[in-house]
Formats: structure tokens, sequence, C-alpha cells
């Protein structure tokens, strides 16, 4: 039932976070007693902080509210950011990964440590060991950001800077 519901409020939370301004990065609803836990991650290119997350808040309960009879029952409301260890699967995810670390497993081959460059709808431009690659999404099995406590090399920076037109279909 919790999975039919979150597909059934799947449109509605969108359309609020949306409206927010934010995209929808994923909704779970879960039973939690007699309520619904509704769970909320939204995202953005330039990260969602804590005032962002109550105007958010706000709009997606209003949205419920408004639409009451799909959820039919009490709902408990989380709203809140990706964390660091969600995985990279979209284009955007890749898109807000821009120059930080990230390990690729790819789908063949050995898992490595890259920085991200331009990232496009179909690959993206990575520098691991000193070389800039095009990496393709379908190629890659998993992809986690690395945590770093320091800035990153400038010359690794001015390298991913140079050519924006990455990510394009791999011919």
């Amino acid at each position: 039932m919790p999975n039919e519901l979150a597909s059934r409020l799947q449109p509605i939370v969108a359309a609020a976070v949306s409206t927010a301004g934010f995209d929808l990065d994923s909704l779970e609803v879960q039973q939690a007693g007699r309520r619904q836990l509704v769970k909320v991650v939204v995202d953005a290119d330039d990260g969602v902080g804590l005032d962002e997350v109550a105007e958010v808040s706000r709009t997606v309960s209003a949205a419920l509210d408004a639409n009451e009879h799909v959820l039919a029952s009490a709902y408990t409301l989380e709203v809140t950011s990706p964390g660091l260890d969600r995985p990279l699967t979209q284009p955007r995810h890749w898109r807000r990964a821009r120059f930080r670390l990230v390990r690729i497993t790819p789908a063949e081959g050995a898992e490595y440590v890259a920085r991200v460059g331009p990232a496009g709808e179909h690959s993206v431009r990575v520098l691991a060991e000193g070389r800039l690659t095009d990496v393709a999404y379908r190629s890659v099995a998993k992809a986690v950001v690395e945590v770093e406590f320091k800035q990153p090399p400038a010359e690794d920076l001015k390298l991913l800077s140079g050519d924006e037109t990455a990510g394009e279909e791999p011919k």
C-alpha cells in the first residue's frame, strides 16, 4: 500500500516542490503506527538550506492537505535534502557534484576516484589520474561523492573548467 500511495502522491508532491523552485529527488511513504510517514527529499543546483527546507515543507504540506482524499489518513511530513552518500544516478546529480571527488564503480572494470567536470545528458567529463575522460552514465554501476577536507588543486579545476562541450553522447 505505501508504494501505491507514493505513486499516487508523486505528481502532487512533485508539483509542490517544483512550485517552490526545487527538484523532487525522492518520495517515500511508510506506515508509522496509525499515521503515514511521508519522506520527501528535495535538491537544487545551489543546494538546499534550512530556510528552503522549511519553505518546501510548508508548500508540500499545503498540497497534501488540499489532496487529503489521496492520503485518507493522518500523516507526518519529513522534508530533507539528500545526504553525501546519495548515489549519483541522474545527470543533474553529476552536474551538482562538479569539481568534487567521486568514487566510480564502472559496470566493467576496477573502481576509481575521479574529479567531476562538466556533465551533459549522456556523459560526464572526469579527471582521473591526471587524464580527462568522458564517462557515459550507462557505463557506471555506482558513483558516490567522496568527502574532502581541503580545497581541490587549482590545476585540476583549471583542466576541468577548460572545455564545456563535455557530456555529449559518446560516439
